[in-house]
Formats: C-alpha cells, sequence, structure tokens
C-alpha cells in the first residue's frame, strides 16, 4: 500500500521549500527592494513639498520595479545622473534637443524601446530611475523648477520619458507606430508601453489596439496599472471601463490579467513566446499599497495634499 500521509507531507515539504527559495531569490529581493525605494522616493518628497502622487506609487511601483529589473531589455543610460536644464523645443537653430528617452539606453535595432503613457506619474518613473541606478538622487532637487527637465507632468526632455503624451491616451498610438516601424526595418527590439487604466476611457487607445491587430504587431506590449482612480474619484463612479479584458481582448490583443504587486506574475507574460498580437497586461493594483493612510482620503486619492502639520507627522 501506498503511504498516502507520507506522500502529502513530502510534497507539502517541497512545494514549501520551493517558495522560501523563490522569495530568496536576488531578483525578488531586488524588485522588492526598488519598489519599496519607489515609495520611499515620493513619500519622502511629498512630506519636503507638501503634496505630490503618492497613490500612483503606491499602486506602480511593483509593476515599475519589474519592467527595470526583468522585463525591459535595455541598455546602459546614455544621459548624465543629474539631468541637463531645459535646451528649448526642437527648430532650425536647437536640432538636436535634450531627450529624456536616454536614461532608457541607446537605440539599438536589438534593444527594447520603452514608451511612458501617464506623465503625470512622472516622480514615480523618477523614482525609479534612481532605485535602479539611472538617475542620481540629487535629480529630483530640481523637481518642478523653472527651466528643469524634471517636470512634474514630463515631456519627452524629462528622465525616462521617450515621447510627449499629449492630454491623455496618445502614447500607445506613438508607440504601436514604431512597433511597425521596427517590424517593416527588421528589428528585433519589442516596444513597451506603461499605461493606466484611466486611458481605456478614450476612443483613440481602441483604435490604436486595432490598428496594432491589424497590423499583427506582436512586437509591442503594454502594461496597465489597473488602479481603479481618477482624478475626479473612482473610475467606476465616474465612467466605468469594466470588463475591461474582455474589451481588450475584442480589439484583437492577448490579455494577461496578473497581480500588479506580484513581481512573478508581472514578469510572466512579457516570457511567454511572441504571436502576432499585441500584449496587454492588466496589472491589478491597490492605490494605497504600502501607505495605510492613503485609504481615509479615499475615493479621493488622485493627488496627496497634506492639509496641516499634524497630517504631515502622521505620514512621516
Amino acid at each position: 500500500m501506498y503511504n498516502v500521509t507520507g506522500f502529502l507531507s513530502s510534497a507539502q515539504d517541497g512545494a514549501r521549500a520551493a517558495m522560501l527559495a523563490l522569495m530568496n531569490s536576488p531578483w525578488l529581493q531586488e524588485v522588492s527592494r526598488v519598489a519599496a525605494g519607489i515609495r520611499r522616493q515620493v513619500l519622502s518628497h511629498v512630506l519636503r513639498n507638501g503634496g505630490g502622487y503618492m497613490s500612483q506609487a503606491c499602486s506602480s511601483a511593483e509593476t515599475l520595479a519589474t519592467l527595470y529589473t526583468r522585463v525591459l531589455n535595455l541598455g546602459p543610460s546614455q544621459a548624465p545622473a543629474v539631468p541637463p536644464a531645459f535646451s528649448g523645443v526642437p527648430s532650425r537653430t536647437n536640432p538636436s534637443p535634450w531627450h529624456g528617452g536616454r536614461y532608457n539606453g541607446p537605440r539599438e535595432p536589438g534593444m527594447d524601446r520603452f514608451y511612458f503613457s501617464p506623465v503625470h506619474y512622472s516622480l514615480c518613473l523618477y523614482a525609479a530611475l534612481i532605485e535602479v541606478g539611472r538617475l542620481a538622487p540629487e535629480a529630483l532637487d530640481r523637481f518642478n523648477e523653472d527651466g528643469s527637465t524634471v517636470e512634474m507632468i514630463g515631456a519627452e526632455h524629462s528622465p525616462g520619458v521617450e515621447s510627449t503624451a499629449g492630454s491623455l491616451a496618445q502614447t500607445l498610438s506613438v508607440a504601436a507606430g514604431a512597433a511597425l516601424a521596427r517590424r517593416i526595418k527588421g528589428e528585433p527590439g519589442r516596444v513597451w508601453v506603461y499605461m493606466t487604466d484611466g486611458e481605456f476611457q478614450e476612443g483613440q487607445t481602441y483604435e490604436a489596439l486595432a490598428a496594432a491587430a491589424h497590423h499583427k504587431l506582436g512586437n509591442l506590449g503594454a502594461y496597465v496599472d489597473v488602479n481603479g482612480q481618477q482624478c475626479d474619484g473612482a473610475m467606476a463612479d465616474v465612467m466605468g471601463v469594466e470588463p475591461l479584458a474582455q474589451r481588450v481582448a475584442a480589439f484583437g490583443a492577448k490579455v494577461r490579467e496578473v497581480d500588479g504587486h506580484d513581481a512573478q506574475a508581472l514578469a510572466a507574460p512579457a516570457e511567454e513566446p511572441m504571436d502576432q498580437r499585441p500584449l496587454i497586461v492588466l496589472a491589478r493594483t491597490d492605490p494605497c499599497r504600502g501607505v495605510e493612510l492613503l485609504r481615509a482620503r479615499a475615493p479621493r486619492l488622485h493627488y496627496l495634499r497634506l492639509k496641516d502639520q499634524q497630517e504631515r507627522q502622521a505620514y512621516a
């Protein structure tokens, strides 16, 4: 007879050992460090300045950490650790203006391109660049100052920002154009976009998906921060987008829904074999993750403005 109890105990011990080994993996420890650093950098900024986009850091931290430590195939930064001042818009007298995409490495055929769409999250992006060694911490000393490229609402000259994002929901279209161009030129590098669920309230997002599916842009992928929040409160109260996975799939994309705070789950879709469909990873996140005090403000979480010294001390 089989010793079923012994078999189950052995299997459980094996699963437990595998889980412990996973938790101790250097990469997962690095993701945890970077994500915690993003939240810490943004909270420190909020405390120094009396306000900031805190909930965005809470929801995006693990996704940005996973992108920069695992998913994105980027070369070393081609930019100075402390960003230069704004050199002006492109013109005949300024044909080579400063470009923030240089922090994501050289534009080589085999390297990925990364487009950052929700540019009000820029502080979170700067924090991620600092934590992975692409930007100096002192860069935040110039945050939102006149003449600085370290803008509150990032543009194409801001660190890590490849292209201006327009008013909202325009970057996926830009990235799809880049993905099509890369395929035509035979470049093996992929094109990635970081987005938010609010962009799925805009028609241009669905047009971009339809075009990407039609042109079979399997080299295009997007990670979406599905935190259910926007500037006017909960998205479900303003204009709901659910069932989001079914909507996105209906336009021809390959969709994966994951826990946006689970690094392994976040990385897994990017490691699947590519097919001819654009990949959309819906990362379900918590806009208060790591800063429980924020929950008292729900559903108004878009911008944290500290009301008084007592509240500042509570967050500190």
